[in-house]
């Protein structure tokens, strides 16, 4: 579901290697976590991936369709959740999701009850008439969840999701990562909560100063360095 061969991205005229030869594979029906200390290149690899950035080399697929050769299609299949929740704050939650489903080309009558079910889950549904300046961060980012996901698209990708949400949000939302990939679905996530990684992920990856140092499954990773939690493992490899 998702394609990554040898992708690079160098920012201060070369002088800075962001992403440095990254080639990944995610697979269909898979949850994958993407882990990495701040400024190990997580953010960039994700806006690569989405078609935010260009790569100076390489290719990247989704769903096979190669995002820089055909990006309208390749985001048509993508549900993107940045790092921060960036919206619209002069329009109401409810304009700001017609918006999304106007762009998405998701019909009238099946947007209506998507939109209905997320909101029903992320618990703001009593807030959606009101402008979204007046959201706390909490809300802004189930907002932007629910945006992200009103389409259906198979490919989930998630910069650090589960920040600013509330205990019972985060417990569903990776409840609802779990029933997407049970359907042959595709979820790539970032995240700084281990645990949550490790619980949650059929497979990881280790990004850090810009190259991958580790992926696979936790039992894969943990022959190679025998330590006991993915915590220790990731403090060895990033150190």
């Amino acid at each position: 579901m998702i394609e990554l061969i040898g992708v690079t991205k160098s920012y201060a005229k070369g002088s800075v290697k962001a992403v440095d030869d990254v080639t990944l594979t995610v697979k269909p029906g898979e949850i994958f976590g993407f882990l990495g200390p701040n400024g190990a290149g997580k953010t960039t690899t994700i806006k690569m991936i989405v078609g935010l950035l260009q790569p100076d080399s390489g290719s990247v697929k989704v769903a096979n369709i190669d995002v820089l050769r055909d990006p309208l299609t390749a985001k048509r299949q993508i549900g993107f959740v940045p790092d921060q929740p960036q919206v619209y704050d002069r329009l109401t939650g409810a304009e700001y999701l017609n918006f999304l489903a106007d762009v998405y080309q998701v019909p009238e009558r099946r947007r209506g009850k998507r939109i209905e079910h997320l909101l029903e889950i992320f618990g703001i549904k009593e807030a959606i008439g009101d402008l979204v300046q007046s959201y706390s961060h909490g809300m802004k980012q189930k907002l932007v969840l629910t945006g992200a996901l009103l389409h259906n698209p198979p490919v989930w990708i998630m910069d650090e999701p589960m920040v600013g949400l509330d205990p019972r949000s985060s417990f569903l939302l990776k409840d609802l990562m779990g029933e997407h990939c049970c359907h042959g679905n595709t979820v790539f996530f970032s995240t700084h909560i281990l645990e949550v990684a490790e619980r949650l992920c059929d497979r990881v990856a280790i990004i850090n100063k810009g190259r991958i140092i580790a992926c696979g499954t936790l039992d894969e990773i943990n022959k190679h360095h025998e330590k006991e939690t993915l915590e220790k493992i990731f403090l060895e490899l990033t150190q």
